[in-house]
């Protein structure tokens, strides 16, 4: 590297500063030294932002650290600017950082971009807002007692111990409280706290109940919904150790919460918590990361548990915080699984207008004539999603992209495309030529209408898509939601139908089963409990494993038999597997430059899944096919170096496509 050599003098005191630029090419994911001005000299301090010269352009960079000495051989260009003093790259940040690059074969500039988000000059100017000392009144924590382990995992907590635990939450249970207490307990012993949750809503219900128990100028929420200014300054707050409990969505698990004590996750299994963007790191990984490294307290907590919780739990990691079966019966719906019978319908008229038996009708009669809510979960919004010829059968699809058609509305002109948008005034099936129309998946809005007419006189109300229902009275109501937005109802809900589960069971997805559970229990635990009467619905045959697990309220049992399947047949989380996509040549370019290790299987290669995005930087026309290599469990980050070192390879030779790289998918195909 060169750099103008004007009439500046190099700093007396460690003249040189290493920097990491913030380049998008893998090949250059490395630390550069640049001469430190003596001006900028008192600025240029490890974690701040910089401006250097890269081959002739200006770009971002974070420094890392200062030296006194060099192996760059020749001359060092300078240091162009200090853009900020704020040191906004800790030492706990950056190691946790290293650790996701490397955990999901990435480069530290894409995780950067993830954990420290963009400079507000105006707001990093205005001076810290002056915080008055604060006391934590004693917290109740009695609500804990109901579970194995609970009373020993809050006083591990009040002792600032490094105590792990997979919480069970019983159906009903008010679950931000229990995460606020934790929180509190934590604060009072002199610690910090991060909770990640999957969405807006959550954040909003921990944060309110957060602020009952912890000073509200100390909490803080976090989430993408918030503009650049506002972000920023919140983010400041943690950096500046003004704010002791941190709330937020996925890209909160890298907030530089200073002295952390203990790192809370909620429902781990939501796909809203995998990051979309590269290196594709899941928000639990990454706070199970943080809880390691700082060898601080962790939970990981949900109704229902997935395949990875339970692993954590398998191996010692982290205890289990169960209730008793007694317990768990005490409050849990009753749970009955019916199938969706012609003969029932036929003896029933309402029951065939709304698609429902009469058991699922009458429970929900009971419900409104008891003046409370009856909630219906749908696993697709909008009209009628999808259709199909009624002749053959064969499914519509759009004539420009091979789409999927769907009716938007019941006075629709035609129907329109869910991929491109276009509208198909006229169908004809392509197979046979027949011009009827069926539908094969009913969504929300349409089962409102069906609803409607086999409650005449009863409100409906739908939460979905745009238009979610934060929370509905205790009164007679028919509420239509899709999974995620069901509306909280005051006193819980009478019943619950769950509807058309063969469209959530019936996905070919490896966790298909996982995520329905996860679905029907998070609706069901809104439930009053069996001794209340509250009675949860499910249209489904009843030997599935599945329905199984929701009647018997054994999410558990449920976990365990997914992750013994998995550990079968060789999938994550038994293992690691990493997904490559681009084109075939590419793909197998970059294995032939990976030194894979030992006991690596190579997979492939295979479709990209429907649904999955294209590898950027690849022609729309292109083929993509995905390779898919898999090691056992304790090679996970022996393939990853591999594959990183195969990336740096690829990309600086410019002889390729990229490949996308991506370790331990959500969805592997």
């Amino acid at each position: 590297m060169t750099g103008t050599t004007t009439a500046r003098h190099a700093a007396e005191h460690e003249p040189i500063a290493r920097v990491l630029p913030m380049l998008t090419v893998p090949h250059l994911d490395r630390e550069f030294d640049y001469l430190v001005p003596a001006e900028q000299s008192d600025d240029a301090q490890p974690g701040v932002r910089a401006k250097v010269r890269f081959h002739g352009r200006l770009v971002d960079a974070f420094v890392l650290e200062r030296r006194s000495d060099t192996d760059h051989v020749g001359k060092l260009g300078w240091l162009d600017k200090i853009v900020s003093p704020e040191c906004v790259l800790t030492h706990d940040v950056r190691r946790l950082v290293d650790a996701v690059a490397a955990r999901y074969a990435g480069t530290r500039a894409d995780v950067l971009r993830l954990a420290v988000p963009p400079r507000h000059a105006t707001v990093e100017k205005k001076p810290p807002v002056p915080v008055e000392p604060f006391t934590v009144a004693p917290v109740d924590t009695a609500a804990w007692a109901a579970y194995s382990g609970g009373a020993q995992f809050v006083s591990a907590l009040q002792d600032a111990r490094a105590a792990r635990a997979v919480w069970q939450a019983l159906p009903g249970e008010t679950w931000p409280h229990r995460l606020a207490e934790a929180a509190a307990v934590t604060v009072g012993a002199g610690r910090g706290v991060l909770a990640v949750v999957p969405d807006q809503r959550d954040v909003d219900l921990l944060h309110a109940a957060a602020i009952e128990r912890v000073d509200a100028g100390r909490v803080v929420a976090l989430s993408a919904g918030l503009g650049p200014a506002e972000r920023y300054r919140r983010w400041l707050s943690v950096l500046r150790g003004q704010a002791r409990v941190v709330i937020g969505t996925r890209s909160a698990v890298f907030a530089p919460v200073a002295d952390l004590g203990l790192v809370l996750m909620w429902d781990d299994g939501d796909d809203s918590l995998a990051e979309p963007r590269a290196p594709y790191p899941h928000a639990r990984e990454v706070a199970m990361l943080r809880a390691h490294q700082l060898r601080c307290a962790a939970m990981v907590g949900g109704y229902a548990r997935t395949a990875e919780a339970q692993a954590l739990v398998r191996s010692g990691w982290a205890h289990d915080l169960t209730a008793t079966r007694q317990t768990v019966r005490a409050h849990a719906p009753r749970v009955i699984a019916l199938e969706d019978s012609a003969y029932a319908h036929e003896r029933d008229a309402a029951a065939r207008t709304a698609r429902l038996p009469t058991v699922a009708l009458d429970a929900a009669r009971s419900a409104l004539a008891a003046n409370m809510p009856v909630l219906v979960q749908v696993p697709r919004r909008g009209y009628v999603p999808a259709l199909s010829c009624a002749k053959c059968r064969a499914v519509a699809r759009c004539r420009h992209c091979t789409g999927p058609l769907s009716l938007p509305a019941r006075d629709a002109p035609g129907v329109v495309c869910r991929w491109c948008g276009r509208e198909e005034p006229s169908m004809r099936c392509a197979r046979c030529g027949s011009d009827a129309i069926r539908a094969v998946v009913v969504g929300a809005r349409r089962t409102a209408e069906e609803l409607g007419r086999a409650f005449p006189g009863a409100q409906v109300i739908t939460s979905g898509g745009d238009d979610v229902v934060a929370s509905v009275p205790q009164r007679a109501a028919v509420v239509v939601a899709t999974p995620g937005v069901e509306p909280v109802a005051d006193g819980g809900y009478g019943a619950a139908l769950l509807l058309d589960s063969w469209a959530l069971l019936g996905r070919q997805d490896l966790r298909a089963a996982e995520d329905t559970l996860r679905r029907w229990m998070a609706a069901s635990a809104m439930v009053r409990s069996r001794a209340d009467g509250g009675v949860v619905a499910v249209v489904a045959e009843s030997a599935i494993p599945t329905v199984q697990a929701l009647i018997r309220w054994d999410p558990v049992g449920h976990a365990e038999a997914e992750l013994d399947g998995r550990t079968e047949v060789g999938l994550p989380p038994a293992t690691h597997m990493a997904a490559l996509d681009g084109v075939p040549a590419a793909v197998d370019a970059l294995l032939h430059a990976a030194a894979l290790p030992d006991g690596a299987e190579v997979l492939g290669p295979v479709d990209l899944p429907v649904g999955a995005r294209r590898p950027a930087g690849i022609a729309g026309d292109a083929t993509v096919s995905r390779m898919l290599v898999r090691v056992p469990r304790d090679g996970g980050l022996e393939l990853a170096a591999a594959l990183r070192r195969a990336t740096v390879v690829q990309s600086a030779r410019h002889d390729h496509e990229p490949v996308r790289v991506q370790i331990d998918p959500l969805h592997i195909g």
